[in-house]
């Protein structure tokens, strides 16, 4: 009987094998082209030795989660996983054991691919990735965000299972652009503010958003704060190599998103998401384009003995540390390789985030175009030279006021922020003040019971 039943399992096993082997090749390449799309390779990998084996560390505003092993490992992995398990982890946040995904996992944006897609993705990871047979770490968050169940009332409020449905009356362009931007490609996910509760704010959607220690800008079509005065070219250009030259230049988590993912889809997609993203209604802010000149302040300090202060103090940092690369007037080069300060994105817009965080941690970024590199000048093995919070305050507010925008002022506070990773969520800070809160009153109704008992055993003693 025992053999009988073992024979049996084996036999499962081996079908269910066959099964995973046996998806056409044209449909593993979709897959692959729509894992492209979404990105999943950016998150998913934490050694480059190991693609999609997990362990890449994704911070938080109220803790670090760490993503998962997603090669088809029966151990480690989603081999075991079913087509249907597969779909609801990537449409609704689900796994298969049934514990929920925190939205790090851009399931409220994944839920728009179509079923075919999800298959092609299915069939893509089963057949067309390598299993890793290594476990990835835990996520542990603090209380009360380490109970996952939580995330079931979050999801009734807040998730959006509606798959993408072409808008009539729009073009065929058009509406691929949509599916990509508000589907695989989840731009929301990082350029929308998010709410008390981390839900993305649906009347500022696309509006920009902090993102760890980088802050992703507005990308509606509002033509000062936004990407409205961009043309189609340069949209597609900024997507397919992290540059639009005189507008902005991709560092951070857009950097690897160039790198792994818009750098490798088709120009046809390129232009229909640079279509939509034209169309996407404006949100208005401050202008980060066309700020700033020309102009340096290097007779401000050079033969002075005395420690410079002020902009003096950052013309010093400049000079020694970027004017090599950016030019002493801060005008680049002539190919923008090294990109010009003035007409920045980084400088001239309404925060100071981003170019504390180009300093801190470097810019690196990788397309058919060439390796874009700059050193970062933070604590890294690398970095050129490792510049204090008073000296990338000093720099930045050297370089706001000489080449963007000069009413900014940036503290060593600021920068230190910055190093830390970006600023905590305030509900974090929310809830372990109601923890307090919750302990002190559960400590008073505790003496007032014992103190009631008190009273009730001497009365009756009386």
């Amino acid at each position: 009987m025992f053999q009988k039943v073992t024979l049996s399992a084996g036999l499962a096993l081996l079908a269910g094998a066959a099964l995973a082997a046996d998806f056409p090749e044209e449909l593993v390449e979709r897959g692959r082209y729509v894992a492209t799309a979404s990105d999943c390779v950016a998150c998913h990998t934490g050694s480059e030795d190991k693609p999609f084996g997990g362990n890449h560390v994704i911070a938080s505003p109220v803790g670090d989660i760490v993503a998962t092993n997603i090669t088809p490992s029966v151990d480690y992995g989603i081999g075991s996983y079913t087509e249907a398990q597969f779909s609801d982890a990537v449409r609704r946040g689900v796994r298969a054991d049934g514990a929920n995904l925190y939205p790090a996992m851009p399931y409220t944006a994944f839920a728009r691919i179509t079923d075919e897609d999800i298959h092609a993705l299915y069939a893509y990871f089963m057949q067309g990735v390598e299993p890793i047979d290594a476990p990835s770490a835990e996520t542990r968050l603090p209380f009360p965000f380490n109970v996952r169940a939580s995330m079931i009332g979050w999801n009734l409020m807040f998730r959006d299972t509606s798959v993408h449905e072409d808008e009539p009356g729009k073009s065929a362009e058009w509406n691929r652009g949509a599916y990509l931007v508000e589907g695989p490609a989840h731009c929301s996910t990082c350029h929308t503010p998010r709410g008390v509760l981390m839900q993305e704010k649906a009347s500022q959607h696309l509006a920009g958003a902090q993102v760890g220690a980088w802050y992703a800008p507005n990308i509606t079509s509002d033509p000062q704060d936004g990407i409205g005065a961009w043309s189609k070219n340069e949209i597609v250009a900024y997507l397919a190599t992290g540059r639009a030259e005189g507008r902005a230049q991709a560092g951070g988590s857009m950097a690897e998103a160039v790198s792994h993912s818009f750098s490798k889809l088709g120009e046809d997609d390129l232009a229909a998401m640079a279509t939509y993203l034209a169309d996407v209604p404006a949100v208005a802010g401050t202008e980060r384009f066309g700020r700033g000149q020309a102009g340096n302040m290097t007779a401000g300090f050079r033969g002075l003995d005395a420690a410079p202060s002020g902009l003096a103090a950052g013309a010093q940092v400049y000079s020694a540390n970027c004017a090599s690369c950016h030019g002493i007037n801060g005008q680049g080069t002539k190919d923008q390789y090294y990109p010009s300060l003035y007409h920045n994105s980084a400088t001239a817009g309404a925060s100071t985030v981003n170019f504390i965080a180009a300093v801190l941690n470097g810019v690196d970024r990788e397309t058919a175009d060439g390796h874009v590199f700059m050193p970062p000048f933070g604590e890294q093995v690398n970095a050129f030279n490792a510049l204090s919070d008073d000296e990338i305050a000093s720099l930045s507010n050297y370089v706001f006021a000489q080449y963007g925008a000069a009413d900014h002022e940036v503290s060593a506070a600021d920068v230190a922020q910055i190093r830390a990773g970006g600023p905590t969520s305030d509900l974090l800070a929310w809830v372990h003040a109601a923890l307090v809160a919750a302990m002190i009153l559960a400590g008073i109704l505790l003496v007032a019971g014992v103190m009631i008992l008190r009273r009730r055993r001497a009365a009756r003693t009386s």
